[in-house]
């Protein structure tokens, strides 16, 4: 990363249930990290999780989160996971259906945000387990806009239908 660009840190969330989800994650965890203006900081455990919404009778999802330390700024940087996301065959033909990877941008610094492309903190964070569990792991004190801390949310939402897996 230059030294002269501002630093800024973002927080990502991590999702496959197709074609060995959890091998998607860990090869995208890499890719994270060679971004250009990218630098992987942390990444909680995997966890096996219930789907939630979409079709009945998908696969559990892998879920994990990353925080990364970025000069990027969010559209150019959610510009670059939706290409990682393509590059594994991600394909966006059933809302919350099954997909080889899932990469959310879940907050950004401590901005707030709301375009077409893009809402910050991610306007559903606070009411997945799913997300809310390996976050928690990296940033329980991290702010979710209005709907408070991460540690509060998930005390909220239980972590219910997530289980941290015994090996990625």
């Amino acid at each position: 990363m230059a030294a002269e660009s501002a630093v800024h840190v973002a927080w990502i969330g991590l999702g496959s249930n197709l074609d060995g989800p959890a091998a998607h994650l860990s090869l995208a965890l890499r890719e994270l990290g060679q971004i250009d203006g990218c630098r992987r900081l942390a990444v909680s455990a995997f966890f096996d999780t219930e789907p939630v919404g979409g079709p009945r009778g998908q696969p559990l999802f892998c879920n994990a989160c990353a925080v990364l330390a970025t000069t990027l700024m969010p559209l150019p940087l959610l510009d670059r996971l939706q290409a990682l996301e393509a590059g594994h065959g991600r394909v966006r033909d059933v809302r919350w259906g099954p997909r080889t990877l899932d990469l959310d941008l879940l907050a950004f610094d401590n901005l707030s945000m709301d375009s077409l492309r893009l809402t910050l903190p991610h306007p559903r964070a606070h009411e997945r387990g799913f997300v809310l569990v390996p976050l928690a792991e990296l940033s329980p004190a991290l702010e979710l806009g209005v709907h408070g801390r991460v540690a509060d949310c998930l005390r909220c939402v239980g972590g219910e239908g997530v289980a941290r897996r015994s090996t990625a």
